[in-house]
C-alpha cells in the first residue's frame, strides 16, 4: 500500500521497482530502480523534527528490503540505504541511519542511530546502535555493537561472506523481474 503521511508527502517509487501488495510505504520515501520490497515490509517516513520538517527515507537502486522489515525514523531524520544492499527478513532500520552500498544486514538485526560502511556484513540477530561501522567490516551473528571499543575485535569481511551478500542481492534482482512480469495476473 502506497500512502501519504500527515504532512502530505507521497512516496516516489521507480517504475522498475517491485513493492509487494502487503507492504506499506508511507510518506517521504524514495525507492530506486529495480528495488525489491518484500511482503509485510513497512517503510514509514512520517515524523517531523522540531521545525516541522523531515528528511526522506531513500532506498538505493538494486537493493532489497525483505519480508517483515521495518524502516522508520525518529523526528524526521534521514535514513539512507545504499545501492545493491540487502536488508534481510524482520530487521529494523531506525533512523537516523545510513547503510552503505553492497551491505548485507542479517535476519532480525536492529540498526539505530548508526552508519554501516559500504561492503560490510552485519550477520543475523545483531544490534548496531550509535556507532560508525567502517567499510568492509564483518559483524558476527548476535553481536551487540554500541560503542567504538566494541569494534576492536571485529575483522574485515571474509570472501565467503562477501560472496553470500552478492548472491542474495542477485537473487532479489531476479525476483524483481519475475514479480514485475506476473504482477497483473490473478
Amino acid at each position: 500500500m502506497i500512502r501519504k503521511n500527515p504532512s502530505g508527502d507521497l512516496p516516489v517509487v521507480a517504475e522498475s521497482a517491485f513493492v509487494d501488495p502487503t507492504a506499506i510505504i508511507c510518506g517521504k520515501v524514495i525507492i530506486g530502480e529495480n528495488v525489491f520490497i518484500g511482503p509485510y515490509a513497512v517503510i514509514r517516513a512520517d515524523e517531523v523534527n522540531a521545525e516541522g520538517g523531515m528528511e526522506p527515507i531513500v532506498i538505493g537502486d538494486n537493493s532489497n528490503i525483505q519480508d517483515g522489515v521495518v524502516i522508520h525514523s525518529k523526528s524526521g531524520a534521514r535514513v539512507e540505504i545504499g545501492e545493491n544492499t540487502s536488508i534481510a527478513h524482520r530487521s529494523i532500520v531506525h533512523g537516523p541511519c545510513k547503510v552503505g552500498s553492497n551491505v548485507f544486514i542479517g535476519f532480525n538485526s536492529v540498526l539505530f542511530n548508526c552508519e554501516v560502511g559500504a561492503g560490510s556484513v552485519v550477520r543475523h540477530n545483531s544490534v548496531v546502535e550509535g556507532v560508525v561501522i567502517p567499510e568492509n567490516f564483518h559483524i558476527p551473528s548476535t553481536s551487540n555493537i554500541r560503542k567504538p571499543a566494541d569494534l576492536a575485535t571485529i575483522k574485515p569481511v571474509r570472501a565467503d561472506a562477501s560472496s553470500f551478500s552478492e548472491d542474495v542481492a542477485q537473487t532479489n534482482l531476479r525476483l524483481v523481474q519475475g514479480y514485475k512480469r506476473i504482477q497483473n495476473e490473478l
